[in-house]
């Protein structure tokens, strides 16, 4: 990157480095920051050798053989990561580069935000402090421009009645449990609404839920994706007049919510503190209602978590 006039940088010529661990969800709320200033990219899928595997971000004292592919200069300009093994290489990075990297962690790393130079946190994380900027949830790659080409390439969604409801299912997890009474209840109050169906499903779903919902939802205003091909989940936020997303799911109620159009929840057994407080800020904000068999229109301000975190980067760095 070269530095012009009054310390500014030429976008053009900025170098970024997506540090991810290889999961989709993480990796994706980097690449929208990342997207949102408006620069290219490069994403580096990490592991890291023992003893750094086990005891990163404690142990410290990153060297070139702790990483799987190794890193390699030219040292980038901006590091953008997240999860916990993508600590040791942001580290890594800014000390091999004399501190010229400008880091920034996205989500909570449990460590000292003093590492980074910028760390984004949602609201129902606890991490504070002067380089911490908290969002109301999750960044991710909901934009007015990618719906409209999510759109344009489901033209087949557009045979389903109005409205059109898309209802993106999680399932069960450490915080959650998705019953098959709570999954024959929902289908139920589905075939009630007399609308059209959008329907997606998660691995986290298991197979007994999926076929019920396979088996009750069926009719020509019934779209279920059956995991084949091009994942048409833009497609359904796009063709969408409602969204329905389980308790579940921090990053599909993030998502939704940045589309501007009215998300439901559904509810499931069991909780956690952490993500009470994330429905309870959606809430809050008027972008989320609970799911109760019936839906009604309403509107409020989308969420725009990725570009309040590149605005703060650029004026950092002054771009």
């Amino acid at each position: 990157m070269q530095a012009v006039q009054d310390n500014k940088f030429e976008k053009s010529d900025i170098s970024c480095w997506v540090i991810s661990e290889g999961m989709a969800g993480t990796e994706n709320q980097c690449v929208a920051v990342a997207e949102a200033l408006g620069i290219d990219y490069t994403v580096k899928r990490l592991s890291l050798r023992q003893p750094w595997k086990s005891l990163s971000p404690y142990l410290g004292f990153e060297q070139s053989f702790t990483f799987t592919p190794p890193l390699c200069p030219p040292w980038p300009d901006i590091v953008i990561a997240s999860g916990r093994k993508s600590i040791a290489a942001s580290r890594y990075i800014k000390r091999k580069n004399s501190g010229k990297t400008f880091t920034v962690q996205i989500q909570d790393p449990r460590i000292d935000p003093k590492h980074f130079d910028l760390v984004a946190v949602p609201a129902h994380d606890p991490t504070r402090g002067p380089n911490v900027i908290v969002t109301n949830a999750s960044p991710n790659r909901i934009t007015l421009e990618k719906l409209a080409t999510a759109k344009a390439a489901c033209p087949d969604f557009a045979s389903l009645p109005a409205p059109r409801v898309a209802v993106l299912i999680g399932g069960s997890s450490k915080a959650y449990t998705l019953t098959s009474q709570t999954v024959k209840k929902l289908a139920a109050q589905l075939n009630a609404l007399e609308t059209g169906l959008m329907v997606t499903a998660s691995r986290r779903t298991g197979q007994e839920n999926e076929a019920i919902l396979k088996h009750t939802l069926a009719g020509d205003n019934i779209f279920f994706w059956n995991g084949q091909g091009e994942n048409p989940y833009f497609g359904m936020l796009a063709w969408a007049d409602y969204i329905m997303v389980s308790a579940d799911s921090a990053s599909m109620l993030s998502d939704a919510c940045s589309t501007g159009k009215p998300v439901y929840m559904i509810p499931l057994e069991g909780g956690h503190p952490r993500i009470d407080k994330l429905h309870a800020r959606l809430q809050d904000l008027g972008a989320l209602r609970i799911f109760d068999g019936r839906l009604e229109p309403f509107s409020y301000e989308p969420l725009n978590d990725a570009q309040m975190i590149a605005d703060v980067i650029k004026e950092r760095m002054q771009i």
